[in-house]
């Protein structure tokens, strides 16, 4: 047991006097009154008289130590980390680098979330959002050097307590050694002094010689398993306060929908436990003691919903009561026109005229739910100082906060952000107009004055889940007269994820997240253009695991595949062909079929007798780049994937044992969606309201999932969302050479298969 864990263990309080239980069952107190989840969200650390005179100056984010690090006398290190963890393993990795030039070892670190404020947006000095990839990536030189300003002022507090030149001193984890006379002094003992000296000029501190690091590249263990395996870790749907009590929604069953009655208000408000039953914009909700007896309340109300008069929010897109997904599909794939330029090299049209063989054929990718384990909610109070506080789940602490104090009619400086842990995101907890509930509970506990808790159930998430965008992209393929492409045109019909969250189409510009995955390809193919035509989306969007690469890879991957089919190509050597020179890519391709023991398409009968096939893919999203291959039988005309191979290349990396978690991950999303996933729309209502008629993969399902790094020493890219796009595509190419038919569209449950 590490001493983080025996110290969680014991649940003792902490040197300062704060509670430390985080039993996520019990309701403890902080001198704020509040309980276990704002405990382990914010803290205030004592300022001293040097830091003081500095916490006034305007500081570079990142570089004020003791904004991000609190070293207690028991050599525990309490790290405020800016970006959110949601099971991407970011708090460990934050603390392996700080304490790689820290010199403290990341065991001895306790993380979590920080708060809102400037010192935390270390995304380019600028901002700070947990997506995209970024984490770690932009913050690599700033949380390093915010280590390195940390070692130096402990290595100054020591050379005054033993008077002696800090030229003398060195370190090793956790303490501060005077060699000369055989003196040392742990980091809980010098940091009282310490963290109240003035940061000194990031400039003047030395970073390590990568050669040198102990802790970055190493497979550290995660610090967050053992709170999360024991039920201990808290996300917002455990978070209490005094006096609070709880909510339930009832949404309506179409977006732009509004109340028009309510035929058994009474009756409900009579109902066990209720408090009250509160009119919302498009949404009934109930108050009561308890969470359960405002579900049951809400859900027995009987609501008569009605078109408002006069739309009241321009944000959201009312839902027309006709709408289907399989008549917007047909939609998409029938728009025509050249769209607006997004890559264009050589003439395609003329290449085309010329080739020896054309290939038409359109593809088609399906809307998604983001389907995280936790459910939306929002704990809201407001104070006697009229400040807010709010818990909720949120990827951007300050873009919230800006956002929550319109709502509230307060100044941000009034809004106290608190962000636990995420049960996982995906892109969900952003800023999304109609998708999160604290709007809601800001009214609540505004209208009944003490704090609400409000928890969205599956269904009311699902009905109200933004959703990836649905494409249909037009491709037409040129080849010579040996089969090789020379030409390749792509028009994706979509709205993008962006256009759709600010709601917002420039006739004239691009969303470059609606081709991501089309553009940027490495193959050399002379003649190409890539295209968007815009089409609006009846329903909100929202960003998506790996954005426009989880579906923009599939198709163009499953139709390079194409022609190869077409021209007689063999798909891992005509990508070969395509890679010629790039020798960072090829070596990627090389090594994902050597992870495999060799390429081979297939069919081929395994030695379960069963009829196989490969199907092979790659993608270059967030700054990584990723080749995937899949095995693939059919059992009972449902498609089995026996096994998949990634191998990824991140340029450099801090974790190897979390970029394989992710690699991992990120293929069980993938191949949940290729294979099962898809929202339905008939009648302008979802199909599905919770997972029975929204499958996702089942553990039966799952395939051995093989991966292998690549560090090229490339600049560093991103881990959380490079593993997923490549995996879909392999798996459909698979299909297709096993039964010798083009598959164009995802999941594959929508086609029939003979075993």
């Amino acid at each position: 047991m590490s001493p983080l864990e025996s110290y969680l263990f014991q649940q003792e309080p902490l040197p300062n006097a704060e509670p430390v239980n985080i039993s996520r069952r019990r309701f403890l107190l902080s001198s704020a009154g509040v309980t276990v989840g704002a405990l382990v969200l914010g803290f205030g650390l004592p300022v001293g008289t040097a830091r003081a005179q500095q916490a006034t100056k305007e500081m570079a984010p990142g570089t004020r130590v003791p904004a991000f690090l609190e070293i207690r006398e028991d050599n525990l290190i309490r790290l405020l980390s800016p970006f959110v963890e949601g099971g991407q393993g970011v708090f460990t990795a934050m603390a392996q680098i700080v304490g790689e030039e820290l010199d403290a070892d990341p065991k001895s670190f306790l993380v979590s979330n920080a708060p809102a404020g400037h010192d935390f947006q270390v995304i380019n000095g600028k901002m700070r959002i947990t997506g995209g990839s970024m984490s770690v990536r932009t913050s690599y030189s700033t949380m390093r050097k915010l280590g390195a300003l940390a070692r130096q002022m402990l290595l100054t507090a020591a050379a005054q307590r033993f008077a002696v030149p800090i030229t003398e001193l060195s370190t090793e984890p956790g303490k501060v050694l005077h060699a000369a006379s055989g003196r040392s002094l742990t980091y809980g003992e010098l940091a009282k002094n310490a963290l109240d000296l003035p940061v000194p000029d990031p400039s003047t501190v030395t970073l390590r010689d990568p050669s040198t690091f102990r802790w970055i590249g190493k497979p550290v263990k995660r610090l967050d398993v053992y709170e999360k395996s024991t039920g201990k870790a808290i996300y917002a749907i455990d978070c209490k306060v005094e006096g609070m009590l709880h909510a339930a929604v009832k949404h309506a069953p179409r977006l732009g929908l509004d109340i028009g009655s309510i035929s058994n208000e009474a009756t409900v408000k009579a109902m066990k436990g209720v408090h009250s039953v509160h009119r919302l914009p498009g949404a009934v909700a109930v108050v009561a003691q308890r969470w359960w007896h405002a579900k049951q309340a809400v859900d027995a109300l009987q609501v008569d919903w009605v078109m408002p008069s006069v739309k009241t929010d321009a944000s959201i897109r009312a839902m027309p009561d006709d709408f289907s997904t399989a008549d917007f599909a047909k939609a998409l794939a029938s728009t025509s026109g050249p769209g607006i330029t997004a890559e264009a090299e050589g003439n395609v049209s003329d290449a085309l005229a010329k080739a020896a063989t054309q290939v038409e054929a359109t593809y088609h990718s399906q809307y998604l739910h983001h389907g995280q384990l936790e459910p939306p909610s929002s704990l809201a109070r407001f104070n006697k100082d009229g400040s807010l506080d709010i818990w909720l789940p949120n990827q951007a602490p300050e873009m919230f906060q800006a956002q929550i104090a319109k709502v509230a009619g307060l100044s941000p400086q009034q809004v106290n952000i608190h962000s636990p842990l995420l049960g996982g995101f995906f892109g969900r907890h952003f800023l999304y107009p109609s998708a999160n509930p604290y709007p809601q509970a800001i009214a609540l506990a505004k209208a009944v004055g003490r704090p609400i808790k409000l928890i969205w159930s599956r269904e009311e998430e699902f009905l109200r889940d933004p959703l990836r965008p649905m494409a249909a992209v037009r491709f037409r393929g040129g080849l010579d007269e040996k089969g090789m492409p020379i030409a390749l045109e792509a028009i994706s019909a979509c709205e993008g994820p962006a256009e759709g969250i600010r709601n917002h189409h420039d006739p004239k510009a691009l969303d470059a997240s609606a081709l991501e995955g089309l553009t940027g390809k490495a193959y050399h193919i002379p003649n190409k253009r890539i295209a968007q035509q815009f089409v609006k989306n009846p329903t909100m969007l929202a960003y998506w695991r790996s954005v426009g690469n989880s579906m923009n890879d599939f198709l163009y991957e499953c139709f390079l595949d194409e022609l190869a089919d077409k021209g007689g190509q063999d798909p891992y050597q005509l990508r070969l062909h395509l890679l010629k020179g790039n020798t960072r890519l090829t070596n990627l391709l090389n090594a994902v079929v050597a992870l495999a023991g060799g390429w081979k398409r297939g069919p081929f009968t395994a030695a379960d007798g069963s009829l196989r096939a490969r199907g092979i893919a790659m993608a270059s999203p967030f700054g990584s780049h990723a080749a995937a291959m899949a095995e693939v039988s059919i059992r009972n005309g449902q498609v089995v994937v026996h096994d998949v191979w990634e191998a990824i290349d991140p340029g450099s990396i801090v974790n190897p044992a979390i970029i394989e978690a992710q690699v991992q991950s990120a293929s069980a999303l993938g191949l949940s969606q290729v294979l099962l996933e898809e929202v339905v729309y008939n009648n302008g209502e979802p199909l599905a309201r919770n997972y029975d008629l929204y499958p996702i993969l089942p553990p039966s399902r799952m395939p051995k999932v093989h991966v292998q790094i690549v560090e090229s020493g490339a600049p560093m890219g991103g881990i959380g969302e490079p593993g997923l796009p490549a995996v879909p595509p392999a798996v459909a190419n698979a299909v297709s050479a096993l039964i010798g038919k083009r598959i164009r569209s995802m999941p594959l449950k929508n086609h029939r298969f003979e075993s």
